[in-house]
């Protein structure tokens, strides 16, 4: 079955999931898929929004989004005040939402918060609603 990809969806991926983002696996139901936790790195998205990773193990298999789950190493999506911004290191974006809830009030200071705690919990995509 051919997945349905909007060209939104698309880009999305493709810049997230640039050549050379490191990822890992969590989940792929794959006789042939490297054990879960393997690390790799992105080597490019396709057309069709598979996900085509170079493995440690040396497999080259392909992340299916919506099948397969990788979380990318380090790397994450803020969305705040409608502008959005992928950080290649979490800790650059945890210094600068700190900075932010630091140096504001009032309900500018509860976006950044918000924000700030999805950085501190983990979360790949931190948003301020």
């Amino acid at each position: 079955m051919q997945r349905k990809i909007t060209d939104n969806y698309l880009t999305l991926l493709r810049e997230f999931y640039t050549p050379g983002t490191k990822v890992v696996l969590i989940e792929m139901d794959d006789k042939q898929a490297p054990p879960v936790g393997t690390v790799g790195e992105v080597i490019h998205v396709d057309d069709i929004g598979t996900i085509h990773v170079k493995w440690e193990n040396g497999s080259t298999l392909g992340v299916v989004p919506g099948e397969d789950r990788i979380k990318a190493v380090d790397k994450v999506v803020t969305v705040c005040g409608g502008e959005r911004k992928i950080w290649e290191k979490r800790e650059e974006a945890i210094a600068f939402f700190q900075s932010c809830v630091l140096n504001s009030e009032g309900s500018e200071q509860s976006r950044y918060f918000k924000v700030y705690m999805a950085l501190l919990g983990g979360s790949g995509v931190c948003r301020d609603r």
